[in-house]
């Protein structure tokens, strides 16, 4: 299944994957105009970035500038797992990713989903965002997911039911970070993990 995700993905295609958080719906940001279904299944504003999920902290550090010592610490501490990093791009082809947004600045995680991983390692990079319709919740399940979009998906990975929290996602763009979203990781376990 992940072999036909990844084939979908690499012809400019939308996929739905579990993550360790919710369900997913997927793009290529790399792959030109493919993330423009992931706005429009979502019913998404544009200037509502996507973030991308990645293999490992290696993947990671191809996107973003040279983090700080509590950025590091986070990746090293919080992931895998439920936390989204809104960090500077790097310049070069990172800049070049169909996000929205602000195109100098990505969310970033690395999930404790192997499956996901393992799609971004063969394909780099993938833009996700939950599998709903914008500010609805997400479905439990890959079909309920599907179904809630509105249009058609290229392949959908069933793994079973998918109803976690939400990913935490920290905005670390600036010299102070701030809360986003509070997610499944609160305000003090983020703050002990990003103590030396």
């Amino acid at each position: 299944m992940v072999a036909e995700a990844a084939e979908a993905l690499l012809a400019g295609g939308v996929v739905v994957v579990p993550t360790d958080t919710v369900y997913g719906v997927a793009a290529l940001p790399s792959v030109p105009g493919a993330t423009d279904r992931l706005f429009e299944l979502k019913a998404r504003d544009r200037t509502q970035p996507l973030a991308v999920l990645v293999a490992d902290t290696a993947q990671a550090r191809s996107l973003v500038a040279p983090p700080s010592e509590i950025v590091e610490r986070w990746m090293t501490r919080c992931w895998p797992g439920p936390l989204t990093l809104v960090l500077p791009r790097a310049p070069g082809e990172a800049r070049n990713l169909e996000l929205g947004g602000d195109p100098a600045t990505v969310g970033v995680r690395c999930p404790a989903h192997n499956l996901v991983r393992r799609l971004a390692a063969m394909v780099g990079p993938v833009a996700t965002t939950s599998a709903n319709r914008h500010g609805e919740a997400t479905p439990p399940t890959a079909a309920g997911a599907a179904a809630a979009l509105a249009g058609t998906i290229d392949v959908v990975v069933d793994g079973g039911p998918c109803a976690g929290v939400p990913s935490t996602v920290v905005d670390a763009t600036g010299s102070r970070w701030h809360i986003r979203r509070e997610g499944a990781i609160g305000r003090r376990a983020l703050a002990a993990a990003g103590r030396p």
